[in-house]
């Protein structure tokens, strides 16, 4: 491309998108159609700028005109609940849903190591006793488990659970800047941990305690936990095979998708911090608080499964800016 004579082809359109964007609290509708047609026109100008120079000046000449006639077409007129509903029924469960495989995957690697080493702990005495006394492992199976769920007011403990969770699901993320790779190590330390009360309680004849107060909460919980591995694993992976697109390009789109499951996370988090906190410790039957925890879970997989299967049927990615710069026009 020779960009001199582009700049002077395009120069005009540019300039009269700059005035219209400046002028649009007082454009009539005619001067408001041609600003959404200019935006289009100029978003691919910066497209094709972008992959044939390397002029910083001008693609951050354009960057800027596009943000600020995005804004105009778009921030004065869309609603904040508007785009709350956006999040919740398009951005948020087609990351989730797109990243179905490496999410499944991450939950079957999980329960699979979790089982082994649980099944290990509790057929080898050994193995207990280097990891506690039997004093400690008969306090732990008598008293601290159960203990642990109401030893705190309901509603405070609910709250440091969701802290807790959430923390170590935005971890798991932040990780993906590391091209995903301490995220298998941080599962592996949660599968130990998971593995070892499983393991000792079985030991003792308490695994239906263990399973009773652990699935109430623990199904979506560890759901979101999985989620959250997935996509850091899954933008880990972006940085070592993009795919069609530029580098840079699809690790920009990936990582603004993952902020929408970041964000989303955080209501799964509280959902499940409310049910361990109140319907864990409660005096329920047994069947009721886990049939609470299935309904949970299987509500959350079914939100994802339909609404993240309808957006990606609309070609939505989750992509938190839509990715204005790939406007589908010519010009």
């Amino acid at each position: 491309m020779d960009i001199d004579a582009f700049v002077t082809a395009h120069r005009a359109a540019w300039d009269r998108l700059e005035e219209l964007t400046r002028r649009r609290g007082s454009l009539d509708g005619a001067e408001v159609d041609e600003l959404v047609d200019l935006y289009q026109r100029v978003a691919t100008h910066l497209s094709l700028v972008r992959s044939a120079s390397a002029d910083p000046i001008l693609v951050g000449r354009l960057s800027a005109l596009v943000a600020r006639a995005r804004s105009a077409v778009t921030g004065a007129h869309t609603p904040a609940w508007r785009e709350l509903v956006r999040f919740f029924a398009v951005s948020f469960p087609v990351v989730a849903y797109r990243a179905r495989r490496w999410w499944l995957a991450t939950t079957v690697a999980f329960v699979l190591v979790s089982t082994v080493v649980a099944v290990w702990i509790a057929e080898n005495p050994g193995v207990q006793a280097a990891i506690a006394t039997p004093e400690e492992i008969t306090q732990l199976v008598e008293h601290d488990f159960a203990d642990y769920y109401s030893e705190n007011p309901a509603a405070s403990f609910a709250g440091q659970v969701w802290v807790n969770n959430a923390w170590v699901s935005m971890q798991v993320i932040v990780m993906a800047i590391l091209l995903g790779l301490p995220i298998p190590f941080i599962l592996w330390e949660n599968a130990l941990n998971v593995a070892s009360s499983a393991g000792l309680m079985a030991s003792r004849g308490k695994l239906d305690i263990f399973f009773g107060l652990i699935t109430p909460h623990g199904l979506l919980e560890l759901t979101a936990v999985f989620l959250a591995a997935a996509v850091g694993m899954r933008l880990g992976w972006t940085a070592v095979d993009p795919g069609p697109r530029r580098r840079t390009e699809a690790l920009a789109e990936q990582g603004r998708a993952v902020m929408s499951v970041a964000l989303g996370l955080l209501v799964v988090l509280f959902v499940s911090g409310l049910i361990e906190g109140l319907v864990t410790p409660s005096g329920l039957p047994t069947w009721a608080r886990i049939g609470i925890g299935v309904v949970a879970e299987a509500a959350f997989l079914t939100y994802v499964v339909y609404f993240g299967r309808r957006a990606e049927a609309a070609h939505e990615t989750g992509d938190l800016e839509r990715a204005p710069d790939l406007a589908p026009s010519a010009g």
